[in-house]
């Protein structure tokens, strides 16, 4: 019995194909730069992904298509070669008829490599080829079992080979396997170097692809950052005050509609401010007006209620308590109408230094000694120290700040005069290396509420209300005011009622509290602002108790005169 060709089975795989594992694509964690920088990364990027996923699919779909066509023409011609021979070879074959028939089907396959095995005979048509490593168990297994053809791709030394294996069954139609397997080997070294040249090229073709798409960026961030840079420089000019910047609005894309918005909004903000401007300007000027125009009605009631005070002790008890308040709400009102014309000059920017050089612990102890203080604080002050200030401003602020920490901090009340070297910019007008005169008044008493130290500069702030108006009448009704003023509360001058230790009229030398108007820290900082220094705060000190702290620029001068 004749066997027949082999049957026309399915093409399946025998054996699985070596794995491969995914490709991770790990892209930079961050975006260094401006917004050029990251546009132009980000078309790179996405053309570079774009290009290395066009490449993944061609290599893969060009690689499959290669590979699919080799095992197809391998398939097809191991099956008719096979069926072309087997029709006159008759079985059982001895070892000679075997290796005949396997060089015969070689010969037809292009001198491929062939293997016939019938039971435990097998042939190979080159007897010096090496098939053991080829032909795997997995395939052996498949073609006994006579289902078809089969066919697999197999790595052997490094190199890539294609092994098709095929029954051969009997030609009486009942598709029995006549025992007779027939491999052929076939070498897939050109199909993966053509693959591979392939790959190759669509890679040389990603370089060109990245750089024209990191040109596109370029350009691309040229005219979307062109307004946007623009449109930065007016609202950094709009932010350093000039309110007239404003932005050219070309076009009708997104950027257009936020320069015209950026527009409205520069050109409402400039009316706003004018307007606050003008508002409080003819707010400043009713200020002065109003305090100009009550000096002389003050000054009137003022001597008015000299008289009545110096004869207090001549008239009844309820008419000389009301004398003695009448003329201490009458200097209060005087020292109110000085302190606002006071911040009225220093709004207007008529405030002056009329600066000399001076000893800065001559010019405490004497501030201190006017207001009868000396007794009741501890001073650490060193000789020698001279600088260039304006005296009665210096006063103001050593009345305020020592004021302050006697009515409302509790003993002991420390002055402390020092010079140090500046750490650099902290203090205006005072380098890096530059000297300056810190002058520290520190008590033990509750210290600054929170709320307080962020308004303690304010304008007619007070901490204690209560505590200030009752403080106000008990010294309203006690005894008779001195020369120098209404009496504090331990029966000396408050501090903002009498002149500066040149004799000159002291305003803002009051306490904010009590008799104070309310202005006298804010008139204090101005006046160390105007010598080029400020005044810091510790609401509350590891010790208890709060400090103010005068810091200015030590400057001095051979020459006396206005700086």
């Amino acid at each position: 019995m004749k066997p027949r060709s082999p049957g026309r089975g399915a093409r399946r795989s025998t054996g699985p194909r070596r794995p491969t594992g995914p490709r991770r694509f790990v892209g930079p964690r961050r975006f260094v730069g401006g917004l050029r920088v990251r546009l132009v990364v980000t078309f790179v990027l996405v053309a570079l992904l774009s290009a290395v996923t066009a490449t993944a699919l061609a290599y893969r779909d060009a690689r499959t298509a290669v590979l699919q066509r080799t095992q197809n023409t391998a398939v097809d011609d191991l099956r008719e070669r096979v069926a072309a021979v087997a029709a006159g070879f008759d079985l059982p074959p001895d070892q000679r008829s075997l290796s005949r028939f396997a060089a015969e089907v070689s010969e037809g396959l292009g001198a491929r490599i062939v293997v016939a095995r019938h039971q435990d005979l097998t042939a190979v048509s080159d007897a010096y080829a090496d098939t053991e490593g080829r032909i795997t168990a997995e395939l052996r297994a498949a073609v006994r079992a006579g289902d078809g053809t089969r066919f697999q791709r197999v790595e052997w030394r490094g190199e890539p080979y294609l092994v098709v294996g095929t029954p051969v069954t009997y030609a009486d139609g009942d598709r029995r396997t006549s025992g007779l397997e027939v491999f052929a080997i076939t070498d897939l070294r050109a199909e993966r170097d053509d693959t591979e040249a392939l790959l190759d090229s669509v890679r040389e073709g990603i370089v060109p692809v990245v750089a024209v798409a990191a040109l596109l960026a370029l350009l691309a961030a040229g005219t979307v950052l062109r307004p946007v840079r623009k449109l930065g420089r007016a609202t950094r000019e709009l932010a350093a005050g000039d309110l007239g910047s404003r932005v050219a609005v070309r076009g009708h894309d997104e950027l257009a509609d936020l320069a015209r918005t950026f527009n409205e909004t520069a050109g409402a903000l400039q009316s706003s401010d004018a307007e606050l401007r003008a508002q409080e300007a003819k707010a400043r000027r009713f200020v002065a007006d109003v305090s100009h125009e009550l000096r002389t009605p003050l000054a009137a009631m003022a001597m008015v209620a000299t008289v009545l005070e110096e004869d207090a002790d001549q008239l009844p008890p309820d008419a000389a308590r009301a004398a003695r308040t009448v003329g201490a709400e009458t200097a209060r009102l005087s020292r109110l109408v000085e302190d606002l014309m006071e911040i009225s000059r220093f709004d207007a920017g008529a405030a002056r230094l009329n600066a000399s050089e001076t000893d800065l612990a001559d010019t405490v102890r004497a501030s201190l000694a006017l207001r009868g203080w000396t007794d009741r604080v501890t001073l650490d002050l060193p000789e020698g120290v001279r600088a260039v200030i304006d005296r009665r401003r210096v006063d103001v602020i050593v009345a305020n700040l020592v004021g302050n920490a006697l009515r409302h901090g509790a003993p002991p009340v420390t002055v402390t005069l020092a010079v140090v070297r500046a750490g650099g910019g902290d203090v205006p007008g005072v380098g890096e290396g530059g000297e300056r005169v810190v002058l520290e008044v520190a008590d033990r008493g509750p210290g600054l509420p929170p709320e307080a130290r962020e308004r303690v500069f304010d304008r007619f702030y007070k901490a204690d209300e209560a505590r200030t108006r009752t403080t106000a009448t008990a010294t309203a009704t006690g005894p008779a005011a001195t020369a120098t003023g209404p009496a504090a509360p331990d029966g000396g001058s408050a501090p903002d009622s009498g002149p500066g230790p040149d004799g000159g009229p002291g305003p803002g030398a009051g306490l904010d509290g009590g008799q104070g108007s309310g202005l006298g820290m804010a008139i204090a900082l101005e006046n160390a602002r105007l010598h080029g220094g400020t005044i810091e705060v510790e609401a509350q000190r590891p010790g208890g108790g709060a400090a103010f702290t005068l810091v200015l620029p030590l400057r001095r001068t051979d020459g006396e005169g206005e700086e």
